[in-house]
């Protein structure tokens, strides 16, 4: 719970640490070793929606209620913002979630439903371009596999599946609540653990998940595709061949990530100014890291008119600082701006626990992030960019408009 004084806004959300990539797991109590459909992570948070009496969302917006959820790689988050009736819609959050139903016609409808919707991600240029990162950069490791799945996977759904996957990740010992709003703590807390404590629920032991061995090297450098779009897109990605780090110290490589980028090519600094002059890049050119324990991965890129120099340009621009080193004034400014950017975090009950779910999980609490930043040191962010971005383990991944 994160009180938020005077802010009319209640904000909360219900978390399970299941994503796409737990595809095989052993079950717990048994010796079962069980592997599932791709995107049966994302499936089930549809299906949970769907209760005897109807459908959730209907149940909130009768009490003013705003509600969603969403999937990724690792997390199933569901979720809602009210001003008013704060604690039914706590209580229909924890009930709904909480109690799956699942029918043969349900299920067959919502095959058709998540089907049409990966055809269309198939279709969305700026999706097709990471997809193709990800299937070029890892040979086994699950994350290559689109969070909902494929049009043959999700056929393979049924109901036996999803209640496997459900009893084994739906356990309290594997999920989260967490609040954000004008609102009493001890009053929260009892309400959750009412509700939580009413069901009898046993414990469970420890979730074995199992990931195939992953190889360091990318399994392919390039990749091209063409798409109806206006002017290509460019992704340069390197794959992380630091891993297996946990709380504290996988958070402290994040933010020396972090870091190395917004020295490399944050806005303020001279080798995006340079390309943004070139007409190379636009406001939508971004980096992002993204860290787990068994993967990580840095992203560069966006839309360009010429992909082939962008990507030229950037190389070079890398190199460069290899070979000179960083500057100590950037390093401080590039501090200075991440420390702003996590104080500006606490404006959004929706930013904060976002961020929340993504580090409780990691094994980190949010409010650790300004030690570790405060602890960072220019060698590290140095060493980062000579082991890091190593253009053995760099994939290029392009989108092109299709030829006349």
């Amino acid at each position: 719970m994160m009180p938020k004084h005077g802010y009319n806004k209640k904000y909360a959300t219900f978390a399970t640490h299941y994503g796409s990539i737990d595809q095989e797991f052993i079950v717990p109590g048994t010796d079962h070793r069980l592997r599932v459909p791709d995107g049966i992570a994302h499936f089930l948070e549809h299906k949970l929606f769907e209760e005897e009496y109807g459908n959730a969302f209907d149940r909130f917006s009768q009490l003013g209620a705003s509600a969603n959820a969403y999937t990724n790689y690792t997390t199933t988050v569901y979720l809602f913002s009210s001003t008013d009736n704060f604690y039914e819609s706590l209580n229909l959050l924890l009930d709904f979630v909480q109690h799956p139903y699942f029918t043969e016609e349900s299920v067959q409808k919502e095959k058709s439903i998540i089907q049409q919707e990966l055809r269309m991600y198939e279709d969305t240029p700026g999706w097709k371009v990471f997809s193709n990162l990800l299937k070029s950069m890892y040979y086994h490791y699950p994350v290559r596999i689109d969070i909902g799945g494929t049009v043959e996977s999700i056929q393979q759904i049924n109901i036996d599946y999803l209640e496997k996957c459900y009893r084994t990740f739906y356990h309290p010992s594997n999920m989260s609540v967490f609040v954000v709003g004008d609102l009493d703590p001890a009053a929260v807390v009892g309400a959750v653990r009412n509700n939580i404590e009413s069901r009898g629920y046993q414990p469970q032991g420890e979730i074995k998940r199992l990931f195939p061995e992953e190889p360091v090297e990318v399994k392919r450098k390039f990749i091209e595709e063409r798409m109806v779009v206006s002017q290509p897109i460019l992704y340069i990605g390197f794959k992380d061949r630091e891993i297996g780090f946990t709380g504290a110290n996988l958070l402290a490589k994040e933010v020396v990530t972090n870091l190395l980028m917004e020295i490399l090519l944050g806005r303020s600094s001279s080798l995006y100014a340079d390309l943004y002059e070139e007409g190379l890049i636009d406001d939508r050119f971004s980096t992002q890291f993204m860290g787990h324990k068994d993967y990580g991965l840095t992203v560069i890129g966006g839309e360009t008119k010429d992909p082939d120099r962008l990507k030229e340009r950037i190389l070079q621009g890398i190199e460069r600082f290899q070979a000179t080193g960083l500057d100590e004034k950037s390093f401080h400014r590039m501090h200075r701006k991440l420390v702003g950017e996590f104080v500006g975090l606490f404006n959004s009950p929706e930013d904060i626990a976002y961020v929340y779910n993504e580090y409780h999980f990691k094994g980190v609490n949010i409010l650790d992030y300004l030690k570790i930043l405060e602890n960072i040191t220019i060698d590290q962010v140095e060493q980062r960019l000579h082991s890091h971005l190593d253009p053995a383990n760099m994939v290029i991944s392009v989108v092109r408009p299709i030829e006349d």
